[in-house]
């Protein structure tokens, strides 16, 4: 498992190098990018970096190519579609992850934890907020610190990861008490050399005390949404997630966009599907198939990946998840799929039902003998 972590995720002021460039993450203002906004990023990115776009697991968008010559213009033309915060550290604070399906109530709590922000304590790079609290949660398998989300009763509940239950609180205590469950998080040891997750500190039996204690159990949630029309437009999808600026550029003119954590982005109002290149409108196995970066863009991948994952889809067997990771961090998947191909220098190890950093059950097999195996025929 020869892999660095990084301990943090790139921004758009603090930028990550991979293997084509630098990755810039955009992280829309409450999940949403206007026309102009769209539009704006679909220019930047091919005049400022390669054209590629990525939306990434926490529902952000990446612009990938950048150069550190060509950061500078690139921020400033962001900058001018209200798109970049302050500072690296403001920026790194608004790690917020909003329900594409949000209502009003969730957009204002959203909106409240943005203008509050300053409020929260130094926290780790990767630490979230979940807004989850439409009328039906959505985001239960998405990666997350702290939620808010709806009890089977409809009340509005403040939960931590890793916990059973959460805390009732209104919409009008709902934004306070997040803050204090924070600053919980760290008074209670959740932060170890500037890295910490809550469901870590969840596990090791400690738990929020007073008005942060959890006793009303979140409603079911439901499992991500395929393409498809919505009651809130038309929900589109992406191969791995990943999209050329031109179609971008061509999605914004359609109007406002919703950035999801599914690989997915919802527009606004469309009462069509929109028939595009590079689309994906209906639920097919790709959708099921998660493959990173690979090499040679990523430069921690010891294998090319998404090759092998196209040819792999269809022979999936029904409802299986794939999970093709240039190494053994598992960036594109991290939680545990059915079937997972790691890359090492001699081929791929294959895991059943884990991680990227499970046990293999074959161990560096050839790269033409993939399509052979017995779970792929």
């Amino acid at each position: 498992m020869s892999f660095t972590v990084q301990g943090w995720c790139p921004g758009a002021l603090r930028p990550m190098q991979s293997g084509d460039g630098l990755v810039v993450r955009v992280r829309p203002p409450l999940g949403r990018l206007t026309p102009e906004q769209a539009a704006g990023i679909a220019t930047a990115a091919q005049r400022h970096g390669n054209g590629r776009i990525d939306l990434s697991g926490r529902a952000n968008v990446q612009l990938r190519g950048v150069t550190a010559q060509t950061h500078p213009a690139l921020i400033a033309d962001l900058t001018a579609l209200g798109l970049i915060d302050a500072d690296v550290r403001a920026e790194t604070r608004r790690n917020i992850l909003i329900t594409p399906f949000a209502d009003a109530p969730t957009l204002r709590l959203a909106a409240e934890l943005m203008r509050r922000l300053g409020e929260l304590p130094d926290l780790p790079g990767k630490f979230g907020f979940a807004l989850d609290c439409a009328a039906q949660r959505v985001l239960n398998d998405t990666p997350a610190d702290i939620r808010l989300e709806r009890a089977a009763d409809g009340q509005l509940i403040l939960r931590a990861e890793g916990a059973d239950l959460g805390a009732q609180v209104s919409e009008d205590t709902a934004i306070s008490a997040l803050i204090a469950l924070a600053q919980w998080f760290v008074a209670a040891g959740g932060v170890q050399d500037g890295r910490g997750r809550m469901a870590r500190l969840i596990a090791r039996g400690v738990r929020p005390d007073g008005g942060l204690t959890g006793t009303h159990a979140p409603a079911p949630a439901l499992p991500p949404p395929f393409p498809g029309l919505t009651d809130h437009g038309a929900l589109v999808g992406l191969e791995f997630g990943q999209m050329r600026a031109e179609l971008l550029a061509v999605l914004a003119s359609f109007g406002s966009l919703r950035i999801t954590p599914w690989r997915m982005v919802l527009i606004e109002g469309a009462q069509v599907m929109p028939d595009l290149p590079g689309l994906i409108t209906s639920n097919t196995p790709l959708l099921r198939v998660y493959a990173c970066t690979g090499a040679p863009g990523c430069l921690q991948a010891l294998q090319p990946t998404r090759d092998l994952a196209r040819q792999l889809a269809p022979h999936l067997p029904g409802g299986a998840v794939l999970h093709v990771s240039g190494c053994a961090k598992g960036c594109a998947h991290p939680a545990p799929a059915d079937l997972t191909l790691v890359a090492t220098p001699d081929g791929f190890d294959l895991i059943a039902a884990d991680t990227a950093q499970g046990v293999p059950l074959r161990r560096a097999v050839p790269l033409s003998e993939i399509p052979n195996l017995p779970e792929f025929r």
